[in-house]
């Protein structure tokens, strides 16, 4: 059964204007009245079988009664003592004042909130049980598997994880890698850190949720606009807000909200939304 989702609300032209209609009450409750229940941090490694490459991430998680919200950030962007100065705070002040992926994480769990990513129409995707190697095989590929592409197109990747470069390969892509941290890919590709050679040379772009960190998610999404490229988003960071996106500029989102599935080796579920149309 194929799933197509439209934006749950009028899409917003950039990250910085979903939050302030956000913070004006037009998706909601106003969050002045709102308050984050936790805020917390996680530091952790990772290093797939077969691989050369330990893989470190660092979260910045705000809890707003049953919803979670979630944004990877860079080394030292960040410290711990954030727990104790945001939790119990205004969610409205989070938006304003916290550094941004503190801001990305509280957006993430206000509209998780407001649509459940269970409720939002989405296709789940269950992560079998298993190693870490097998969970992310699973999941790379329902990522992939978003992709509608003909043979030899370039997709490029912005944000790399090796199973899902080859799971692009699979699906008859070729990788155009792109990554801040990395120079080569597990298999020697050649990784870029230009990512506005690699936006204007695919013919589609999968892009992770930490560009909504960093802040480059508005120049992809613009250029992808621009060219009329398919843009998929693979969201742990900030997956309620890629789903803000879908159908402006944003063609497929798989959400992932947190717990993730690195935490565990049981079962979990990540929803895949796609557009009904061209984005």
């Amino acid at each position: 059964m194929t799933h197509r989702t439209r934006a749950t609300t009028a899409p917003a032209a950039t990250v910085d204007a979903l939050i302030a209609s956000v913070r004006a009450g037009e998706h909601g409750p106003s969050p002045s009245g709102l308050t984050a229940t936790s805020v917390f941090w996680i530091h952790h490694g990772t290093r797939l079988a077969g691989g050369d490459t330990t893989y470190l991430n660092q979260y910045v998680l705000v809890r707003l009664g049953d919803s979670f919200g979630g944004c990877a950030f860079e080394a030292g962007e960040i410290d711990p003592a954030i727990c104790r100065t945001s939790s119990g705070a205004p969610l409205d002040h989070l938006l304003r004042e916290g550094p941004r992926p503190l801001r990305i994480a509280a957006l993430d769990a206000y509209l998780a909130g407001r649509l459940p990513h269970r409720d939002a129409g989405a296709e789940p995707v269950v992560l079998p049980a298993g190693t870490p190697e097998v969970r992310a095989r699973a999941r790379d590929a329902a990522i992939a598997g978003l992709l509608d592409i003909a043979d030899g197109a370039e997709v490029g990747l912005i944000g790399v994880v090796n199973p899902l470069v080859a799971a692009i390969r699979e699906r008859g892509g070729v990788p155009l890698p792109c990554d801040f941290n990395l120079t080569a890919t597990q298999w020697g590709d050649p990784v870029t850190s230009d990512m506005h050679e690699v936006l204007e040379r695919a013919d589609a772009v999968v892009a992770t949720g930490m560009t909504l960190s960093n802040g480059s998610f508005d120049t992809i999404l613009d250029r992808c606009r621009a060219r009329a490229i398919p843009l998929v988003v693979y969201a742990q960071s900030g997956s309620a807000v890629a789903r803000a996106f879908l159908g402006s500029g944003v063609t497929a989102v798989s959400a992932e909200p947190f717990p993730f599935s690195q935490f565990s080796a049981d079962p979990t579920m990540l929803y895949r939304y796609r557009t009904a149309g061209p984005a």
